[in-house]
């Protein structure tokens, strides 16, 4: 069974960079479409980026593209994401998502919305000065 935990949330000013890391167990990554969402308190459940399985098409919300960077190692059966100028309505839970990729396009595509079968516990990213 596929398992995943996010680590590398914290509390950081506005300007501020984290990288979050999508630690996989059970079964490996590079068949899988893997999505990073988050939720902020009061807030519905948004995408911010994900990377497809086969062609590794990334996908990014337009109000983080150009300062969030999605990728993915293999061996080490992880998936990052790079966050940079960080700012205070990006806080919220983060959560990695994953499903197989061949769902998506059969691997060349991934998409923004939640319907990836399985589901990390989510790691708390705080902006604030």
């Amino acid at each position: 069974q596929l398992q995943l935990v996010e680590s590398g949330g914290g509390s950081v000013q506005p300007g501020g960079s984290l990288r979050l890391s999508c630690a996989a167990s059970g079964v490996a990554l590079d068949s899988y479409a893997i999505g990073w969402f988050r939720q902020a308190p009061g807030k519905e459940r948004e995408g911010v980026s994900c990377v497809s399985s086969r062609t590794s098409t990334t996908t990014y919300a337009d109000s983080e593209k150009g300062r969030f960077t999605i990728s993915r190692d293999n061996t080490k059966n992880t998936v990052y994401l790079q966050m940079n100028n960080l700012k205070p309505e990006d806080t919220a839970v983060y959560y990695c998502a994953a499903n197989l990729g061949r769902r998506f396009l059969f691997g060349s595509m991934c998409p923004l919305t939640p319907t990836y079968d399985h589901w990390g516990q989510g790691t708390q990213v705080t902006v604030s000065s």
